[in-house]
Formats: C-alpha cells, sequence, structure tokens
C-alpha cells in the first residue's frame, strides 16, 4: 500500500541476528516527517490501494499501524532515505538472541565493551555501525540519513556518549566547531562483538 510503483525496486525483508529491517521503495510523500508518522499521521501515496485494503484488511484507522507497532515494541527506528528514495524501518530484536551466553555475561560485567553505561540501544547501534575514523556531527547525521539535528542529539549522540561507546575528539571545548566523534575502545570491542554474531542465522 505504502510503496511507490514508479520505481521498480523491490520492498526488501531482511532478516538478521540482531534486527530485522523492511525496506520499501519511495521515502515519505510530501512534507510527511518521520516524526508525524510516529505520531500517526498519514499522506496516502496509493489511495486506490488504500480503499481495497480497508475491505479485506484487518483495519484499525489510518496511520494507525506504526503508533501500534512502536507500543508493543519501541525498539523501532523509521529512517526517511530522501537521497536513496526509500523508507526503512529497523526493528531490533532482543539481545539473547544474538549474544550467546558468555558474550550476554561479559557483557553485563563490562568485560565486553568496557566501561559501558545502560542499555546499547538500536540507536546507538546504529550510530556505532555508521562511525568511521573522527567524523563531525553532521557527517554522522547524514550517514544516519537523520534531517533533524535536535533528534539526532538526543536520540543518538547524547546516549552513546554516555554509554562510554563514543567519544568526542576534544573533550574539553564540547561545542567547538572543530569538534568529531570516534569510537572508544569499549565501543570498538562492541563492534567487534556485533560483527562475530551478525551473519549467524
Amino acid at each position: 500500500m505504502h510503496r511507490d510503483y514508479f520505481t521498480s525496486a523491490s520492498i526488501r525483508l531482511l532478516v538478521f541476528a540482531d534486527r530485522v529491517e523492511i525496506i520499501s521503495p519511495g521515502h515519505l510523500p510530501d512534507s510527511l516527517s518521520v516524526e508525524d508518522v510516529r505520531e500517526g499521521k498519514t499522506n496516502r501515496r496509493n489511495p486506490t490501494l488504500t480503499e481495497h485494503a480497508f475491505q479485506v484488511l484487518p483495519y484499525r484507522g489510518l496511520g494507525s499501524g506504526i503508533p501500534r507497532a512502536l507500543q508493543e515494541w519501541p525498539r523501532i527506528e523509521l529512517i526517511d532515505d530522501v537521497r536513496g528514495n526509500q523508507f526503512s524501518v529497523v526493528v531490533g530484536r532482543p539481545q539473547p538472541e544474538w549474544l550467546e551466553a558468555d558474550d550476554q555475561a561479559r557483557l553485563a560485567t563490562g568485560e565486553v565493551t568496557g566501561e559501558v553505561t545502560g542499555e546499547v540501544t538500536e540507536e546507538i547501534g546504529r550510530l556505532i555501525r555508521a562511525l568511521q575514523d573522527d567524523m563531525k556531527r553532521a557527517e554522522l547525521q547524514d550517514a544516519l540519513g537523520l534531517r533533524h539535528e535536535g533528534h539526532f542529539r538526543e536520540a543518538y549522540l547524547k546516549p552513546a556518549l554516555e554509554s562510554g561507546l563514543v567519544e568526542m575528539t576534544i573533550p574539553e571545548k564540547p561545542r567547538s566547531r572543530l569538534q568529531k566523534y570516534r569510537l572508544t575502545a569499549a565501543g570498538r570491542r562492541w563492534l567487534q562483538v556485533r560483527h562475530k554474531d551478525q551473519d549467524k542465522p
């Protein structure tokens, strides 16, 4: 119902050990934003299909699908990739499905990631995967396909810094225009554990 039929790309469903990704051709239509979608706002791209779906699906209200999904499972990231002309949904899977028992124990005690504090959320994980060497805030935000700086800072950058997985290159001057971000030793170790398990079915 929601894909863009003016592009020949297929809808893709990718299942990884730590997440499920659903990629649909076509970025959000008109001025609709990720924040709007999270709140249940909608803009029908294919109204004819929507009318048919209303008759055959267990329909619960236009625009209610994503809010209901987020209510059931908050670890869902929505990515509107305008440049790539696609919309992605990344659903984080529970840690026990992608960490072996010994890795879980070491993660809990800090042996895997060093001085890691708090939960390693899907947002932090995405930031770590995108972080290549030293990167500026704008470069990281662009790599993640996020348009709103405030959302990026609150949902991604700040939690990643607080977790101990990412650090500033100029910590004594947090607001420096030359400020960049990089993985800590703990962040690199966390990424190694992640890569080791990523290709498991």
